[in-house]
């Protein structure tokens, strides 16, 4: 069989044509040499160039595969139970593997990518106490982004600035200072995903967000927990050592309570409360490198979680009857109810949260437990929505009047405008998230008239606009004074 594959493989003249082309512009074809230090190769089957998978291993057709990826083509192909000496017999000599033509399969391209430049600032600089703010350092700055809950950054600066104090401390002394996981709670829309990514952007660390309806017990439909760690490597640049240094917010775990009155196996709920036990505390974890699920094809890098800080924010709504219960006290029934009815017009109730009503909602006392720093937000008012409007940094109303600005358009709210946009808001039951809703149908018409017309030069929202009772005030640029642009002194 041999001698007959050997006969029929013979060179053609079409066979010269069937080497790797290379594109004039490409770095291996010769020409542009000045400029293929550019560019590195990266494995076919992972994606991964060769500065984070290794030098790749060069395959006919213009195929490259790296180290990692190798050694699992191996362990698949020997696990499958296949006798490779067996394929010597197989007939391939009517087979014209030359003839084969990867470059229609996309296949047959150059491998290449372009190197991505290092951070200068990332990698001179290696993350240490002195770069981390003080407490009041910290909320200063959050104050600069998130109006109000007060309480609720005092808390978090705290966590945070003892948190990183914890990573760089010694243990020679025999005193080792404990992990301390946040958990945030607050109706929707108060601002618990916003008060985290804003902390991250301002310590400069790496972060994660997760949903936790999402998680599911391994093996089940969904995502695994290793995915939180994914998320977290890809947004470190799959540095590992950044990655260990950095946040996760797993958002809505409330979602994975403990189902009452259940006789099926709950995967979504006390399961990934348990699963989430040892990622919590600290321990070394397989997680897939590109990837957030693990496939035989994927390589893996393992994680430290013992430096993490896992913060984890849920709305919990049936948690402020639970605490009303437990203030009323097991006597209060019928008409003796009626002695403590100022818990229920108590808006601030989730301030009272014990880890027993945490429990009663459905959260194990293990999870509880590697969660020990507690805070709760308030609920928003009209006041706290007015606020927010104007008052933070990057304002929704300042995003607005920067667009204006671009066509020399000077805008302006009446304080009454504002107060009719916050209660709209309010109504909705949505928290801040209902601001920019509302304000993109009140701005539709502004944002597409205005720019028509080159003579206006300020624009002023007044509520009768908004109401549908008239239009918006409007000046000409010639019957106006000067007036500096959004952000500028006033001489």
């Amino acid at each position: 069989m041999t001698d007959e594959f050997d006969n029929n493989h013979t060179n053609e003249p079409g066979d010269s044509d069937l080497e790797p082309k290379s594109g004039d512009n490409h770095p291996d074809s010769g020409k542009n040499n000045d400029k293929s230090g550019d560019y590195e190769q990266y494995c076919s089957m992972c994606h991964r160039p060769e500065s984070q998978c290794g030098k790749v291993m060069k395959l006919p057709g213009g195929l490259n595969i790296c180290p990692d990826c190798m050694q699992k083509s191996f362990d698949t192909f020997n696990q499958s139970g296949l006798d490779i000496n067996s394929l010597p017999k197989i007939p391939l000599g009517r087979i014209q593997l030359g003839k084969i033509d990867l470059s229609q399969l996309g296949m047959g391209q150059p491998q290449t990518v372009r190197k991505k430049k290092p951070d200068a600032q990332k990698s001179a600089e290696k993350l240490s106490l002195k770069d981390i703010p003080r407490p009041h350092v910290i909320k200063t700055m959050l104050d600069e982004y998130v109006v109000g809950q007060e309480k609720a950054k005092k808390v978090m600066s705290v966590a945070v600035y003892n948190h990183y104090k914890r990573i760089f401390s010694d243990s020679k002394d025999g005193i080792e200072i404990e992990k301390s996981n946040i958990l945030l709670i607050g109706p929707t829309g108060s601002g618990k995903t916003y008060l985290v990514r804003t902390l991250a952007r301002l310590l400069k660390v790496p972060l994660a967000m997760a949903d936790a309806t999402s998680l599911t017990e391994a093996g089940y439909i969904g995502d695994d927990i290793e995915s939180v760690l994914s998320k977290l490597l890809m947004a470190a640049d799959n540095d590992v050592d950044r990655a260990e240094h950095g946040i996760v917010f797993i958002d809505e775990i409330d979602k994975i309570a403990k189902k009452q009155n259940t006789t099926s196996r709950d995967v979504s709920g006390e399961s990934v409360q348990q699963e989430l036990l040892k990622m919590l505390e600290g321990s070394r974890i397989e997680v897939p490198v590109g990837a957030t699920s693990k496939n035989p094809m994927v390589p893996t890098t393992t994680i430290d979680t013992r430096n993490i800080l896992f913060i984890c924010g849920g709305a919990f709504p049936d948690l402020e009857e639970i605490i009303r219960e437990r203030l009323r006290g097991k006597g209060a029934i019928g008409f003796s109810a009626d002695l403590v009815k100022g818990t229920d017009a108590d808006k601030d109730i989730l301030t009272k949260v014990t880890m027993e009503d945490l429990r009663k909602f459905g959260m194990i006392p293990e999870f509880l437990g590697r969660l020990p720093v507690v805070a709760t937000l308030e609920t928003l008012s009209v006041d706290y929505l007015v606020r927010i409007l104007k008052e933070p940094k990057n304002a929704i109303l300042k995003q607005y009047q920067k667009l204006l600005a671009m066509d020399e358009v000077r805008l302006e709210f009446e304080d009454e405008a504002l107060a009719l946009i916050a209660e709209q808001a309010l109504k909705r039951s949505t928290g801040a998230r209902a601001l920019r809703a509302i304000l993109e149908e009140y701005m539709l018409d502004i944002m597409y008239e205005i720019p028509k017309d080159d003579a206006i030069g300020r624009v002023i929202i007044t509520r009768d606009y908004l109401e549908h009772k008239g239009g918006p005030k409007i000046e000409l640029r010639g019957a106006q004074p000067s007036l500096p642009a959004p952000g500028e002194a006033k001489e």
